[in-house]
Formats: structure tokens, sequence, C-alpha cells
């Protein structure tokens, strides 16, 4: 438990205080104690080196004994703090506090990251912490900041997956990089889950030139080999070869194609006018009691508008066996994996991040500023509505599948 304070101690401090700049400004009372508390518990950390306190006559004789200071100054979230750091004489002292080579305190590292994980450029971060901190960063500093969380994203990138997932949204979204001399469009891909016990977890992110079937069965064979066994439902959208490339890994999987990717397809080339009455009939489709009616609806559409628009009702009919699906489950089900809008609200998330970068240097660049928008920038999951009702259909629907998360806890 951390120490209290004693009132009387906090009064005196701020005794002298008259405006919020006497505590916050770049020498104010914050900053003054950080200094003084960091070198009293160097001191501290010198007295347990040596075996004896300052002064003590036990030091008499011992062959070591303190030899002044020497001055570091160090970056912290107050800005620079010009500290004396203690020495002995045999030079044997290692400071543990700001160990030797340490120009930044803990934390000022995490406040980098932050303010890159929000999308902030270098120069931008920069010029934030020169604004509120007085403070001088090199753009080196920041890189080795921000490089150091590469280990933890490969660590995250191949951790351990769950063995099944009721629901796998797979999805990319488009990002510029530098590559060869150019500013290219590249695909990052995204898998994002909803585990057995309702919660959103984004199994991975990939980066690759276009998006393509291919690449998505390399994803899909990884993630096997981090654990996935069974993927009972996989949205996706309408990239050609997409469902051959979920079967050829998981072959019982059920690939349900996005309603909303197939509408914005369908209403490429629809004029404006048109678009307010061709909706209804659309939606008589996708919103049919079942798969029979839904193909009714669909005869009656083209009856309708086949004349003038003859590609929309061939593109729903090439898609359709994997339209159909979600029909066969009830509508707390359906309202989940009718639609990818569940990984879009995580692009959406990321493209606010994203959106003030030009372009990356590399793959590497993007697939690290997106991880930490993932970890740092406040990207928050809601439970799926009525999660308990589609978990107890799961269960009756895949049976020995899927095991409820209270029989697998024994």
């Amino acid at each position: 438990m951390a120490a209290r304070i004693k009132t009387e101690v906090i009064d005196e401090l701020l005794a002298g205080c008259d405006s919020p700049a006497d505590l916050l400004a770049g020498d104010g009372l914050f900053k003054q104690l950080k200094k003084q508390l960091l070198e009293r518990l160097l001191n501290a950390e010198l007295s347990q080196h040596l075996g004896y306190e300052k002064g003590e006559a036990a030091g008499r004789g011992t062959g070591n004994s303190r030899n002044g200071s020497y001055a570091k100054t160090v970056l912290s979230d107050d800005g620079a703090v010009d500290l004396a750091i203690p020495r002995d004489r045999n030079g044997t002292f290692e400071p543990r506090i700001v160990p030797k080579g340490i120009r930044h305190l803990e934390g000022f590292d995490e406040r980098i990251i932050s303010l890159y994980a929000r999308g902030m450029s270098v120069r931008e971060i920069q010029g934030h912490l020169r604004e509120m901190y007085d403070v001088e960063v090199s753009p080196d500093l920041i890189s080795r900041a921000t490089e150091a969380v590469l280990e933890e994203l490969r660590e995250w990138q191949n951790r351990p997956l769950e063995r099944v997932y009721p629901v796998v949204f797979l999805d990319a979204l488009q990002v510029k990089v530098r590559d060869e001399g150019l500013v290219r469009n590249k695909a990052i891909y995204v898998a994002l889950g909803i585990t057995a016990a309702g919660e959103k977890e984004v199994l991975g992110l990939w980066v690759e030139q276009t998006e393509g079937a291919k690449f998505w069965l390399k994803v899909l064979n990884e993630l096997k080999t981090r654990g996935v066994e069974d993927i009972l439902i996989a949205v996706v959208d309408g990239l050609k070869g997409f469902p051959e490339a979920i079967a050829a890994s998981f072959p019982r999987t059920i690939v349900q194609t996005c309603i909303i990717h197939l509408i914005r397809a369908s209403l490429a080339f629809v004029s404006w006018k048109d678009r307010r009455l061709l909706m209804p009939d659309m939606k008589a489709v996708y919103r049919a009691e079942n798969a029979d009616v839904a193909w009714q609806a669909l005869e009656a559409f083209e009856a309708k508008w086949g004349k003038r628009y003859p590609t929309i009702g061939a593109t729903w009919r090439r898609a359709w066996e994997q339209v159909v699906p979600f029909f066969a489950f009830p509508p707390e089900i359906r309202r989940m994996i009718y639609t990818t809008n569940a990984v879009e609200s995580l692009h959406r998330s990321l493209r606010k991040i994203i959106k003030t970068r030009g372009s990356f240097p590399n793959d590497e660049a993007a697939l690290k500023l997106l991880y930490l928008a993932l970890r740092n920038a406040g990207v928050r999951w809601h439970r799926p509505v009525a999660w308990t009702e589609a978990m107890a259909q799961f269960v009756i629907m895949f049976g020995d599948r899927l095991t409820p998360v209270s029989q697998r806890a024994g």
C-alpha cells in the first residue's frame, strides 16, 4: 500500500504556490520534487551499496567511500531534470533507479509511444514535447522508443489462440507504403474473432501488396498453427476465391458473404435518383424470412430492374451460395453475421490514427503503428448484442464442435 503523505506536509509544500504555474511550469514544484526525490533515492542506493550511511564511522577502513557526484540530465514527463548522480571511489556503484546510459526515465518512452500510437508523426511528437515540457527530443530517440515495441508486436502476432471461434470476420484496409522508391497502396489484413465468451479479439495483422485469396489462405494456415482448430462462421467480403481459401484450411466452416459489401457493389453503377426507388426491392431480398422467400424476392427484383441494371441480379446470383447461410439462423445471430460491420468499425478507428500519415516508410512501420493503435489508442470492444442467446443457438446447431465456456472451465 502506497505511503500516505501527511496533510501538514502538503500544506507546507503548497504554501508558496499562488497559481498552477508554480506547480506545473518548467521549474515548478512537481519538477523540483522529482529532482530531490530521485537524488535522495540515488544516495540511499549508494549507502546500501557501501554498507553505511554518509558520515558514519563504520565506513572508515572499508576500502571504498563516497567520491562526490557527476551531473546528468534525464528526460521525464515533466521535462528535463538535472540530477547530481553520486559515485564511489572504486567506481563499482551502479544506480538502478537511473541506470548508466539511460537518458530518459521510465514512463517517458511510454509517453512517446502513446503519442505515436495516436498517429502523430516524429516531427509532431517533437513539437508536442517541446511545447508541453520544454524538451528537445531527437528523431533517433523517438525511433528507438517505438522500435522497442517491435518485439512486443512479434510476440503478440505469434501468441496462442483459442481452439474454436464461433465467428471470425476477415477483411482488409488499405494503407500507403513506400516500396522501392514508389508509394504503393498495400492491404493490411485483419482477422477479428469472437470468442465463446463473447469477447472480440484481433487475431492478427498482416501486410501484402493487394488483397487476394491466395494470401488469405496463408493467413488462415497461420491461425491453424497458432492453435485454431475450428471456425464456425467466417464473415468475408465478396473477394473471388475467398470461400475456396477458407474451405482449404477449415473445411467445415460456413462462409457468409457480407451483405453490405454486396449492396455497395450492386449500387456502384446505379444513378442517385434510382437508388431511393431501388433499395426497398433490394432490402426485400436480404430481409426475407428464409432463403426461399429471398430467392423469390431476387427474381422479383430482376423482373423490375434487370433490364436497366442487369449486373445487380447477376452479382447476387454468383454469390448466392455465400449469401444464404445467415437465413438458417435466428435473428440474434443474423444481426451479427450478415455484415462485416464489426471489423469495419475497427477499421474506422484505425483510419483515424493513420489519416495524418501521407505514407509509411516500410511494411514494418505500418504494422507497428496499427498494433500500437490497438494497444494504446482506446479501441473499445462491445460484447455483441444478445450473445447469451446466440451462444445457446450455436451450442444446439454445432453440437460437438463447440463446448460451452462453463464446461471448459473444468
